[in-house]
């Protein structure tokens, strides 16, 4: 897997933290360096763990599944991306506790990152490097989730739907990629 499509897919995966972080912005009435410091450890923290355990998940089932593993990753990142532009179209006005605490964070950062769990395990199918794949995914995600923050705090909700679409494109396109890529009609 190639520079160019972790950093697609570590974008995707951490469009859920950031629509998150933008209604954590939207909680405070006075924003601090402090509350997007806390979304970006939180969710790039969990956003890299949860692909790492996936892996270790997949790489103990992986001579078994080797021949299927890109309907796998296809199936795996569809249904993760699917969902995701189903959540974006949800109009339901979302409020969040105000609070950066870990009784608050932890839960969050927990259900943002479920998708990378799975991402995870079709790492383990193709190989690809895990500790830069966790390392780069975490720090995107700490950056995308500390600056949604500041875009909640300042614009609202009006990216919030939009960046769970693009991110849940993404995943649904990486997987036909993989797909076609393993089916030899993409080079």
């Amino acid at each position: 897997m190639s520079l160019t499509e972790l950093f697609i897919i570590a974008v995707g995966l951490s469009m859920d933290a950031f629509a998150v972080s933008v209604c954590k912005g939207l909680s405070v009435q006075r924003l601090k360096l402090g509350h997007a410091l806390a979304c970006g450890v939180y969710f790039g923290g969990f956003q890299g763990l949860m692909p790492a355990l996936g892996y270790l998940l997949g790489s103990q089932f992986q001579n078994v599944i080797v021949k299927v593993d890109h309907w796998i990753a296809f199936i795996l990142l569809g249904i993760i991306g699917i969902n995701m532009i189903r959540e974006s179209r949800d109009t339901d006005a979302e409020s969040l506790d105000s609070s950066f605490g870990f009784k608050a964070m932890l839960p969050l950062a927990v259900a943002t990152s479920i998708d990378a769990l799975a991402v995870g395990v079709t790492f383990a199918f193709l190989n690809v490097n895990i500790l830069w794949a966790v390392t780069f995914i975490g720090v995107i995600t700490f950056i995308l989730s500390s600056i949604g923050v500041k875009v909640g705090h300042v614009f609202g909700l009006r990216y919030k739907g939009k960046a769970e679409f693009a991110g849940g494109l993404i995943l649904v396109l990486m997987g036909c990629k993989i797909l076609l890529e393993h089916l030899g009609i993409l080079g």
